[in-house]
């Protein structure tokens, strides 16, 4: 909850939440010894997800 951003998304209940989150299309590709999770373009909520992708990673490590 702390990583999204956006009215709506932050006042999504948890079961919601997951709904977005886990039925995203997606798909796993390796490529340079490296996994990426590539999301589909058409999907409505593909800018939240990888936003929030990007600000978890941002989180130093303790």
């Amino acid at each position: 909850m702390l990583a999204l951003t956006g009215h709506p998304a932050r006042t999504w209940e948890p079961k919601r939440l997951r709904l977005r989150v886990f039925s995203a299309a997606g798909r796993l590709v390796r490529g340079g010894r490296r996994l990426r999770l590539r999301l589909s373009d058409r999907w409505p909520w593909t800018d939240l997800i990888t936003t929030a992708i990007i600000r978890l990673q941002m989180v130093p490590a303790p």
